[in-house]
C-alpha cells in the first residue's frame, strides 16, 4: 500500500464510480470497512459503491464513510432490457446532483 505522495495528488480527485462489495454476490469481494479506510488511506475524499442488483451495502457503507470522514456515493448496477429481452445491457446508475439522493 503506497502513501499520497506529492506526485499522485490527483488522487484526491479521483473516484471510483463503478464498485462491487461483498454484497454483490459472485460479484465482488471488496469488504466496506477494508474499502473505506483504502480510499482514506489514498488521499480520496469520496468513494462509491455499485453493488450487482442490490443495495443492500448502502446503509454500512454510508456510516462507515461518513465515520472515515470520506463522502459516500451510493448507486446500482443495474440490467435494462430497452428492445429484446435476450439483448439487456448493464451499467452503474448513480444519483446526479442534490435531488439524486432524495
Amino acid at each position: 500500500m503506497s502513501d499520497v505522495t506529492e506526485g499522485n495528488r490527483q488522487g484526491r480527485d479521483f473516484v471510483h464510480l463503478h464498485i462491487h462489495t461483498e454484497y454483490s454476490l459472485l460479484d465482488g469481494s471488496n469488504k466496506i470497512k477494508e474499502y473505506v479506510a483504502r480510499v482514506k488511506e489514498l488521499g480520496m475524499n469520496s468513494a462509491a459503491i455499485t453493488d450487482h442488483g442490490v443495495m443492500f451495502g448502502c446503509i454500512d457503507f454510508y456510516k462507515e464513510a461518513r465515520a472515515q470522514g470520506i463522502k459516500p456515493i451510493l448507486g446500482c448496477e443495474v440490467y435494462v432490457a430497452p428492445g429484446p429481452r435476450n439483448q439487456p445491457r448493464r451499467g452503474p446508475v448513480l444519483p446526479s446532483g442534490s435531488a439524486g439522493g432524495k
